[in-house]
């Protein structure tokens, strides 16, 4: 009650730090009481297989259980 969802916008992608990049954005929003991570073009801006890899790692911070509001 009386709290508004905060969602994270990854930014833009930068090469091979992107997944480092979103993983710790992700775990920062998530403590912070974050609902999840906008993460359009560190994902979809190169090959299907290292975007689905970035996508499967922000969820599975979201759906741990182990990373928790700080």
């Amino acid at each position: 009650m009386g709290r508004i969802g905060l969602i994270n916008s990854g930014g833009e992608s930068k090469g091979a730090s992107d997944l480092a990049d979103a993983v710790a954005t992700a775990v920062i929003n998530k403590r912070a009481g974050g609902m999840g991570l906008i993460s359009g073009r560190k994902a979809f801006q190169r090959p299907m297989k290292e975007g689905v890899e970035l996508l499967n790692a922000i969820q599975d911070i979201y759906l741990s259980k182990e990373i928790d509001i700080a």
